[in-house]
């Protein structure tokens, strides 16, 4: 087996939805996360908030951002496993992002042998 991250992009931000709605769409993420857990194949994950700093260049300039108005702004990850890039692929196909116009990004994670 070999790790993967998924870096989940858009839905959330791209729709106003009422308490109910975000309600049941939070619902759809723990049971899709707890059909990984139960198959072994999840290993973390969390969303993460909106604000934040980014650190570029060599002069380490610091600026206000991710902006979360962007569909870009990665919005939280999931580590997992799989035995195949094309099996992490498959897994992220029932992300409840979908539903939402989202996108998730499937990387495989490259092991550092120290």
């Amino acid at each position: 087996m070999a790790d993967f991250m998924f870096l989940f992009r858009g839905g959330d931000t791209q729709t106003q939805r009422s308490p109910e709605e975000m309600q049941k769409h939070l619902q759809q993420w723990m049971v899709w996360v707890e059909k990984l857990r139960t198959a072994g194949t999840f290993k973390a994950g969390d969303p993460l908030e909106g604000g934040g700093k980014v650190v570029s260049g060599t002069r380490k300039l610091v600026t206000d951002g991710p902006f979360a108005e962007s569909k870009e702004v990665v919005g939280g990850y999931l580590l997992v496993s799989a035995k195949s890039l094309d099996d992490a692929v498959e897994m992220s196909k029932e992300c409840p992002i979908f539903a939402h116009g989202g996108s998730v990004e499937v990387r495989p994670i490259q092991a550092m042998h120290m």
